[in-house]
């Protein structure tokens, strides 16, 4: 056994690497994830900024938008005109019979509507359905969206076939004509009143971009929608009407933040990433010192003996023993780091001479009882390894 020992005029030394050896060995990649991180963040701040999806409008391009329909209605003759507020559609009524087709009821006034006159496509479970399409009773329960066959009599669904249906499920008043049944009811009721036919769809997945050429959706929404009447389709405004705002003169809470405000909070976020950065530092590298006084190895061999013999800890010195012998003599027997005691004894048996039972009491028998005992083990092994070490 040996003691690590430095020079009496040595200074100390670090022994793991240092900040400028570690900032040499990986500054490329530091500087290579600094400049991702900024092309990044400048292409967020300062690119075009993509509005969000509008489902079911005649002019969104995305897959729950509706341009593919608006389209194919336009190449067929059918003129679509895309409104937002009951003023726009009223005036559009003024010029002739019309479809109102209504896909939001956000912010829009349901008596205010019924005075349009003509049919109507009313495509959800919207605000105000009792008033618009008076009768028609909603299931509690939705149906999932799936293909669904028609089994009605209602010359646009049967023409059409199996489509895209589900979402809500109603009961239509005396008269109605109900398609696509789901449950209790139908996701499709149709059924005229004073003003004209109403339709009721229970959802408007078969008009969007992305399932319009599945089944017969194109055919189902041009049937509904394309008779040969112009369209007025309403949608959800893209700034609802100020009385609908909150805020002071119908401003919202963005639009009362100061410009200012997205740079504070990135500010915020790095003066918070510095200072975790900054109370969760190392303390710094390990550094040997020189030690204050020279141990000889013999010496420190002695004082762990003696606290075993203090401590009576026989067991652990045995233990200590035996680890010690077992590991300088596997490698001499010509075994692995993982052979088994049988393996063991039976190598130093057939290397010795010596008898199987006494090898392996030795090596893995029971710990001695007192300290003669430990003294004639230790004594035994180191004979069993001058053996092998002059064979």
């Amino acid at each position: 056994m040996s003691v690590l020992t430095r020079p009496a005029g040595d200074a100390s030394y670090p022994t793991s690497p240092t900040a400028r050896s570690t900032w040499r060995g990986s500054r490329i990649i530091v500087l290579l994830g600094l400049v991702i991180v900024l092309v990044s963040v400048a292409g967020v701040l300062f690119g075009p900024e993509s509005g969000p999806s509008r489902a079911l409008d005649p002019d969104d391009t995305t897959l729950a938008g509706s341009k593919a329909l608006a389209e194919v209605l336009r190449s067929r003759g059918v003129p679509v005109d895309r409104v937002d507020s009951v003023e726009a559609a009223a005036a559009k009524a003024t010029t002739g019979n019309r479809l109102l087709l209504i896909t939001d009821m956000s912010y829009f006034d349901e008596y205010s509507l019924t005075r349009i006159q003509g049919d109507r496509l009313i495509v959800g479970d919207l605000p105000g359905l009792d008033v618009l399409a008076p009768g028609v009773r909603t299931e509690p329960a939705p149906a999932r969206t799936r293909s669904r066959e028609p089994e009605c009599s209602l010359p646009a669904a049967t023409a059409a076939g199996s489509a895209y249906l589900g979402g809500a499920v109603f009961r239509g008043p005396t008269g109605a004509t109900g398609c696509y049944p789901a449950g209790d009811g139908y996701t499709l009721v149709s059924f005229p009143q004073a003003g004209g036919v109403t339709t009721v769809v229970g959802d408007g997945g078969f008009m969007t971009n992305q399932r319009l050429a599945e089944d017969g959706n194109a055919a189902l929404a041009l049937n509904l929608i394309g008779t040969g009447r112009p369209v007025t389709w309403l949608v959800r405004p893209a700034t609802p009407p100020v009385t609908e705002l909150p805020g002071e003169r119908g401003k919202s809470m963005y639009d009362l933040m100061p410009e200012s405000i997205r740079w504070t909070v990135y500010m915020s976020l790095i003066a918070l990433a510095v200072t975790a950065f900054w109370r969760g530092r190392r303390l710094g590298p390990v550094v040997t010192e020189k030690l204050p006084v020279v141990v000889r190895a013999a010496e420190t061999v002695e004082g762990r003996g003696r606290l075993y013999r203090a401590r009576r800890a026989r067991q652990r010195a045995a233990e200590s023993l035996r680890a010690g012998a077992v590991d300088r003599l596997t490698p001499r027997l010509g075994l692995g780091s993982g052979a088994g005691p049988n393996e063991v004894v039976a190598a130093l048996a057939a290397r010795t001479g010596q008898d199987a039972h006494q090898v392996g009491a030795a090596l893995y028998g029971p710990p001695p009882v007192d300290d003669a005992g430990l003294v004639g083990l230790a004594g035994y092994l180191d004979f069993i390894e001058r053996q092998v070490s002059e064979l």
